[in-house]
């Protein structure tokens, strides 16, 4: 549009991810407050004289000035950074704990893909991404029991949550043994599809206390239980998103890369996930696709 001059606007932002472009440019993935998430160039960012690229690397909470039409609705839908003050830089944080930063790259990842419309707002995903980053930053929980806890809740804001004191088929109330991702979490032995999984009990009450926030009851579970808890959030948010997050399977779960737990009893030497596709396929192989 002739004589157009783009606009300036403020948000306060979550830095999801980061790309090159061009020889010292870099494209910024944002979860804003009240603008969704966005897309923005920041000019120069690489360059060692650039005075805010270091508040622009990923996990970031940032109060950013943004030039152009807060709504796309004119000009380019790419924004331009014009302004970033650092509110809190937890990527630091993480830089030498790869726990804690490949959960982090995680909660990024799967922040994206739950927001697939660019400007839509989603307040309470923003804070509960915010909240999870500054969670793995104080360190007072175990790494992936926060993870698994913001993936609950981000299923939850969704509307995939998974069905765990009731039926996911038929609602018949009650602690159902076998779990099964294709029907929506725990099933009744009436309704149990060929295949379901048979998580320890102790495992369901781990993700109802990471979905209602009981960390008391969190903390305390083993690191079987977790693992196999681990297992069946990472299957049930996949199946719904119908394409792998490809951080998962970098989580460090005690040692090794994350699996799904998909056999009986929560099989830990080797896990299976569900494919989005139908089938079973090897994590590893999933994950990359």
């Amino acid at each position: 549009m002739a004589g157009y001059r783009r606009q300036l606007y403020r948000d306060d932002a979550v830095v999801l991810r980061v790309q090159k472009l061009g020889e010292s440019d870099r494209i910024i993935t944002l979860l804003t407050r009240r603008h969704g998430r966005l897309r923005a160039v920041a000019r120069g960012v690489r360059r060692t004289t650039s005075k805010f690229g270091a508040r622009l690397e990923p996990f970031g909470h940032v109060d950013i000035q943004l030039a152009g039409d807060p709504k796309g609705n004119i000009g380019s839908s790419l924004h331009s950074v014009s302004q970033v003050e650092g509110i809190d830089l937890y990527g630091k944080r993480f830089l030498g704990d790869y726990p804690r930063y490949t959960a982090a790259s995680a909660i990024a990842e799967t922040a994206e893909r739950l927001t697939p419309v660019e400007r839509e707002p989603s307040l309470r995903l923003f804070q509960l991404t915010l909240g999870a980053l500054k969670a793995l930053s104080l360190g007072e929980h175990a790494t992936t029991l926060v993870l698994d806890a913001y993936l609950l809740r981000g299923m939850t804001l969704a509307g995939w949550a998974p069905a765990l004191t009731a039926c996911a088929v038929c609602g018949t109330p009650g602690r159902h043994r076998a779990f099964s991702v294709p029907a929506g979490g725990a099933v009744c032995p009436d309704c149990r599809p060929p295949g379901a999984a048979h998580p320890a009990p102790a495992t369901i009450d781990l993700m109802s206390a990471l979905t209602s926030g009981d960390w008391q009851v969190a903390d305390a579970t083993e690191t079987g239980v977790r693992r196999e808890c681990s297992g069946l959030v990472a299957a049930h948010l996949q199946w719904h998103l119908e394409r792998a997050l490809r951080s998962l399977p970098l989580v460090d779960r005690g040692g090794t890369t994350t699996g799904v737990a998909g056999s009986p009893g929560g099989d830990e030497s080797g896990p299976v996930l569900p494919s989005p596709r139908g089938g079973v396929a090897g994590v590893d192989k999933e994950m990359t696709e």
